[in-house]
């Protein structure tokens, strides 16, 4: 699938951020820009439409931008998963490895009933990370992932393989090399 031209220029290019040799794939400017937000949102809610999706999970934090535009697009709930310490009632949480250490995500326990049908959303799919860990998070809570969405994914550092067994989905693909 070719990238959607006007989506991919709305996404600014920052070269040496945050450390030379990489570029920055910057997600706000998209967001910024009335037109390519909604259609982001659309094309997203096209590929997800008849899913019968009870909750759509964001990744802090521009994955929450998406995941609640789409939640709302669609008639599903919205849930946020964040850092450590930033939800008020009780959480499950679950750490995972960064490139330079480790960090702490946690979700809500009462978010999720066992067996709801949940689609993740988040801004971009780089090393897959984060996004493991957010699946350790609805396992725990017996949801049943139905799809995981991205705006962009960078190709070349291979995050989806970390995904196998769930359905990937992203409507920019970058190659970086």
């Amino acid at each position: 699938m070719k990238n959607d031209l006007l989506l991919e220029k709305s996404i600014r290019n920052i070269h040496g951020f945050p450390k030379p040799g990489i570029i920055f794939r910057d997600v706000t400017t998209l967001a910024q820009n009335s037109v390519a937000f909604r259609r982001s949102v659309n094309l997203l809610a096209k590929k997800y439409q008849g899913r019968k999706i009870d909750k759509v999970v964001g990744a802090e934090a521009r994955g929450f931008i998406f995941a609640s535009a789409l939640a709302h697009k669609i008639g599903a709930g919205f849930i946020p998963v964040r850092k450590e310490g930033k939800l008020p009632h009780k959480t499950i949480s679950t750490s995972y490895e960064l490139e330079y250490g480790k960090d702490t995500l946690e979700i809500h326990k009462d978010a999720i009933a066992a067996g709801e049908r949940i689609l993740i959303i988040d801004d971009l799919l780089a090393t897959g990370g984060t996004i493991e860990a957010v699946i350790r998070l609805i396992k725990k809570l017996q949801g049943k992932i139905i799809g995981i969405g991205f705006i962009i994914e960078l190709v070349d550092l291979k995050g989806r393989d970390k995904l196998k067994g769930y359905p990937v989905f992203s409507l920019l693909k970058f190659h970086e090399r």
